[in-house]
Order: structure tokens, then sequence, then C-alpha cells
């Protein structure tokens, strides 16, 4: 049998655009000689839909679109992603499903058995879980259905399971001689391998192939890598999608022929097409099509730049330089340096006579106290809201350039460098900022950021002689703790103990950790690229005690 792995890119609630996709895929999956095309989870209605399925129209309309995709689909079987009304007589009243077209009509459906409650998952929230198998015949095969979760729950896998049932196991013990997997799971650092390595031990342990099909693009913070694949009995990787865009490839369960896409070649190779990827979907689902980044000549600003004249081509990036009282001449050379290597438009904006006029206004309340951080926040936000108005005059998204090293301790300005539409890198640490940047000079053979902005200190620029490391740890060690106390979730005596670390250096870090959970709130979205990002899957009190 010939399974056609459909990686498609969807747009929450944009039904048409989403159906014409499907259709269009089927037909090459058809011009294939497939025997069944299969698409990811909730494709036809977009992932995640978040609390667009508490509204009962977009229900109605989900399953409209489905009987209208039936009709519209060449004559092929096919597996489509969707929501419907549940049929359970309680609990919640949508399900997250898998519909089979053939002839078209909705010959099955399958409902989602296990629903994530955890990091940026809150299934349980809006779907009503299924209780049910679902396998069918298709080319002399039993092909069965679950969706995502449903194989995150391997006991042979995992050292905990989370659920009590096993949808894998249910299902081929229903008879499935083939094992369908339709996904909507995010990129994380390390994702990628750790699902094939998954699959790999469900094939094996279960003795049938496994066919894995997920969703690709960004849908505002997260981005979906696609990277589908479909393994034999063995374990062997039979068909390979494209990682980070669309793709269709086929599965041949006699492993007659394989079809094997390239990946990535390194690990910070997908976080660069993870991010290139969430920036561009997320410009062009929101309507923009050029961005603003304010170029300070340092490293952060540089990867970002580099990052969106990747995604959008060069002519929609504009580079802002706004020198002010402390920038050093070599900041203001290397952020037009930057500029024409990229090929985007540079424009200068000095700030301090701005500054200087703000300082003025305030002398009368200011009168008698000594400057301090108060100052360099106000040069900061100056250069906010000239960013800003730029995008209200010419239609343009800001891109914020902070790193999740800074925004992790509040070395950030809210409404200053904080301003903006989108957090490219906000959930990419300071270490791994000076990667991307290598890994993008790298690409590009003779390199387009400047090499000062990876060999100065870093530098905020708003006093002088100012950086980074006059307040904080230097990157390697502050990295260190972020990544354990953030992702690990290790108490500070475990990460003193682990990393024979410096008790009150550590203390010190989760100290800035808590208390600028309120600037973090405030943040604009940041595409997630790391197992634990800031945003809507790490939920902390602001207003606590517990880590002082």
């Amino acid at each position: 049998m010939r399974i056609a792995l459909a990686q498609i890119n969807t747009t929450v609630g944009d039904f048409e655009d989403n159906r014409r996709r499907m259709v269009a895929f089927a037909q090459r999956a058809l011009a294939e000689h497939a025997d069944l095309v299969v698409f990811p989870e909730l494709a036809l209605c977009g992932y995640p839909p978040r609390d667009l399925i508490e509204r009962q129209d977009f229900v109605r309309r989900a399953e409209s679109e489905l009987l209208r995709l039936a009709q519209a689909l060449p004559p092929l079987p096919a597996w489509v992603g969707s929501v419907q009304r549940s049929e359970a007589s309680q609990g919640k009243s949508v399900a997250d499903i898998a519909a089979l077209i053939e002839g078209g009509k909705l010959k099955l459906t399958y409902a989602k058995a296990l629903l994530p409650f955890y990091d940026v998952f809150d299934e349980s929230r809006y779907f009503e879980p299924g209780n049910a198998t679902a396998t069918h015949l298709v080319g002399g095969e039993c092909v069965g259905m679950t969706i995502c979760e449903d194989i995150w729950n391997d006991k042979n896998f995992w050292k905990r399971q989370f659920y009590t049932r096993d949808p894998v196991e249910e299902t081929v013990r229903a008879g499935a001689s083939v094992l369908v997997n339709i996904a909507a799971s995010p990129y994380s650092c390390g994702k990628i391998g750790l699902r094939r390595e998954m699959l790999r031990a469900i094939a094996r342990e279960r003795g049938i192939p496994v066919v894995y099909v997920n969703l690709v693009g960004g849908n505002d913070s997260l981005v979906f890598d696609g990277s589908s694949c479909a393994l034999n009995a063995r374990g062997e990787v039979c068909a390979q999608a494209c990682s980070f865009e669309e793709d269709l490839v086929i599965f041949d369960t006699d492993c007659a022929t394989s079809s094997m896409h390239s990946q990535p070649g390194s690990e910070i190779e997908s976080v660069f097409k993870a991010l290139v990827l969430g920036v561009r979907d997320y410009m062009h689902k929101c309507g923009f099509d050029k961005a603003i980044v304010g170029l300070s000549g340092g490293i952060d600003s540089s990867v970002v730049a580099a990052i969106a004249a990747q995604a959008l081509g060069r002519e929609k990036v504009w580079g802002i330089s706004m020198p002010g009282p402390f920038t050093s001449e070599a900041s203001i050379t290397d952020a037009k340096q930057l500029a024409a290597n990229l090929g985007i438009c540079f424009r200068a904006i000095p700030v301090t006579s701005i500054y200087e006029s703000y300082l003025s206004a305030l002398d009368p309340v200011f009168s008698g106290l000594a400057r301090d951080a108060t100052e360099e926040n106000i040069q900061a936000r100056v250069r906010g809201n000239i960013l800003m108005a730029l995008s209200n005059k010419y239609g343009a998204l800001v891109l914020s350039t902070g790193n999740k090293s800074e925004l992790a301790v509040g070395y950030c300005t809210l409404y200053g460098d904080m301003a903006g539409g989108l957090a490219v890198i906000g959930d990419v640490p300071k270490t791994m900022v000076y990667e991307l940047a290598r890994h993008i000079n790298a690409a590009a053979g003779d390199g387009p950021i400047p090499k000062a902005c990876l060999d100065k200190p870093p530098s905020a620029e708003l006093r002088p002689g100012q950086t980074d490391q006059d307040t904080l740890p230097p990157y390697e060690v502050l990295d260190t703790i972020l990544r354990a106390f953030i992702e690990e979730s290790l108490s500070a005596e475990e990460i003193v103990s682990r990393y024979s670390l410096d008790p009150e250096t550590v203390r010190q870090t989760l100290r800035l950790v808590s208390r600028a959970e309120y600037k973090r709130q405030q943040a604009a979205p940041t595409l997630k690229v790391t197992v634990k990002a800031f945003g809507i899957g790490r939920r902390f009190p602001i207003a606590q005690r517990f880590i002082l």
C-alpha cells in the first residue's frame, strides 16, 4: 500500500485556504498513485484554535467545511484532522477528530483519546476524549488511527506515563497492521530526534509500520517543524518529509521504494529554520508585509535582522539605528555595515536631543535625586516610541530583539527595548544567540554579521563604559543557571550542587527571575524553540514570595 504523508501549513480559522491546500495535496497524492492520503491534526480548522473552540459557530463551520471538503477531494481515501461536536452524553461538547473521507462521504471518525494538559497544551480545557479505536481496510492493510498525544504514552519508552490508557496498544489489539498518527507537535530543541526514537521504539515493539504526519508552519508563538516520517516494522525510516516546509512524501508499506527528503544538518540549523518560519508565518498570517528592527550594532539585533531578511526578503525589512549620548561610533558603523551586508533599508534617527528634552522636563521633579537606571530607561523608551511611530505610519511590525537571558532576569525595559509585536529571539539564550550568529555567517559564506558584533563585550550603551557583565554573571554561567531553573525546574540548592556554582550567584539570579515576572507577562509573543519558553506554557504568579 502507498500512503501519502501530506505535511501542510494551515492558518487557524482560514477554512477556505486550508481546504484548498488539502485538495491540492490530495491531487498530488493521487498523481503519485497513493492508495491513501493523510493530513495533520486539526488541519481543516488550524491548530491551535484555543478558545475559538468555545464558539458554536466555529465548530458548526468546521463541520460544514468537512462536508465540503469531502465533495472536493479527488477519488482517494483521506484521513483529515478537524473538530466536531462530541457524541458523548456528558463532558465537553467538542472532540478533536480524525475523519476518514472516501467516495465523497464521511466513512468513519476517531476522537483523540489522550488530551495533553502540560506546557503549551491545554486540550482537556476544550475537548472530550474519545474512548474507541478506529481501523479500516485499505489496499489489504488494516490501518489504525491515532492522534498526536495518543502515541506519547508508551510504557516501553517512557519511564513515567501521564495516562492510564495506551491507545497504541488498544489500536494494535484491534487488528491494526499499520499505525497512523496525525499530529500538531510544535518544535523545540531536540524534539525531532526524540520523536523519531519514540516512533522507532513503537514500530519495533509492536512489529508494525508507523506513519507519522505532523503539521508544519508558525501559529502565534508555536512553530511546527513537520518532519513527518514513516518507519517499517524494524523501526527503519523509509519515508522522511522535509523539516520546516510543506512537503508530500509517499510511504510504500512494502518498502520497495523510499522517499527521503533533506533534514537540517545540526540543531542550531533547526533553531534558525524554526525562527525564520515563525517570523514569516506570524507576519503573513497577521497581515503584515514589512518588518522594523532597531539596530544597535550588537549581536541580538544583528541576528534578528538576519532572520527577518531571510524570512521576508531584504526589501521588506527596515533597520533603524537610534544613536544616543553613549552610543559608540563603532556601534553605529557595525549597524550600518550589517544593513549593507543584508541589503536591507537603513535609517539613522539620533535620539540625544529627544532624551535631553525628557531630562529637562523632568528636572523639576527629579531635583536633588541622583541619576540612576531611570535615566537609562528613558533612552530605551525614546527608542521604543520611535520604532512604534514608524510602525504606525508605515504599517510595519516591530520585531523586538531581546534574548531569553535578558528577559529572564529583567535586564530589559518595559515599553522600551521590549516594544514590538513579536519577540523573535525571546526564547533564545544569549549563548545560543552567538551560535546562531556563527551559523548565519557560515551559511552565507562571507557572513553578513560583522565580526566586531561577535567579538565586543555585550552592552546596552545606556551609560559610559557600560557592559552587561557589570550587572549580570558571565552569560555562560547565567544561561546554565537559567536552563536548570526554567527548563529543568531545579532548586537553587540542586543547581549549586550539580554545576558547582557560587550559591549567592545562583540565589541572586533566581531572585531576579522571580521579580521580572511582571515584565515577561507584558512582553510580545515569543517564538518557542526551547522545551520551556516564557509565555502560555509557563504560568507563574506575579505576586508571590516563594522565590525571592
